[in-house]
């Protein structure tokens, strides 16, 4: 935990789900290097634990994550910014095994763009707005936004955003493919607690191997990610998950999932 009295990640339970909150409102949950780090660690620890099948991360109303905290790098030079580390916390999220819902309203920019990004689904308020102004600080952005925007968007509108600051609006984000589902403000988190518990019921393996083949297909040629996927596939009938899961749809009931 940081230094301050006041934890910078909320953390809530709710059945298999757990509820992250970025907790910097006094600065629109801008991302400074002990909040990231409590939120890793926060992660790491909850994917470790066998009774969380998922989880939502979310700031407030009015922004989930402004973007970086500007004031902390501001005088840096490149190499204390190598050394230190600064983005390296973004790495350890897509080591995550579960499934990760970011749970957007209000403004989701920079570094906040890149974190909502970095999860596997997004559940939008229909205020939220996703950008990437780093180009008006004179940089472009560094924790894989130029990189997961062309994935999501495609060429044009990944260009637009990151030299000319082109902001999405949630439908914009909803029809582009960036978001998962728009919905009213009093029920973004709601909805994504509701994904997530959907989520955090299935068979636990058969999530995590999907979750990885789905992400791998961002990373590698076609050819690979279909080796790697029917890998995947054959792997899951050694599970006893596999032979409930098929019993159960034989015998019309519901299975009864064990996670191995």
């Amino acid at each position: 935990m940081s230094k301050s009295t006041v934890p910078l990640i909320l953390t809530e339970i709710r059945g298999r789900v757990a509820l992250l909150r970025l907790n910097r409102p006094e600065a629109m949950n801008a991302l400074n290097t002990p909040l990231m780090i409590e939120l890793m660690d926060a992660l790491e620890k909850l994917d470790a634990d066998g009774a969380i099948g998922a989880f939502v991360l979310t700031g407030d109303g009015r922004a989930f994550a402004s973007g970086a905290d500007i004031k902390e790098m501001a005088e840096s030079s490149s190499i204390e910014l190598l050394l230190s580390g600064h983005i390296s916390p973004f790495d350890r999220i897509k080591l995550i095994s579960k499934p990760i819902i970011a749970a957007v309203s209000g403004w989701c920019l920079g570094g906040g763009n890149e974190l909502a990004l970095s999860c596997d689904l997004i559940v939008a308020s229909e205020t939220a707005r996703f950008g990437q102004p780093e180009i008006n600080l004179g940089v472009i952005p560094g924790a894989g936004g130029t990189q997961r925007l062309a994935r999501a968007l495609g060429k044009a509108l990944a260009m637009e955003m990151v030299l000319n600051n082109r902001n999405l609006t949630a439908e914009e984000a909803l029809r582009y493919g960036l978001v998962n589902r728009v919905v009213p403000i009093e029920s973004y988190v709601n909805v994504a607690l509701e994904l997530a518990s959907e989520i955090a019921a299935r068979a636990p393996l058969a999530v995590r191997l999907g979750k990885e083949a789905v992400n791998r297909a961002q990373e590698t040629h076609l050819a690979d990610g279909m080796a790697e996927e029917r890998q995947a596939f054959y792997f899951l009938f050694a599970s006893e998950d596999q032979k409930e899961g098929m019993r159960a749809f034989s015998e019309k009931r519901k299975p009864n999932w064990k996670g191995k």
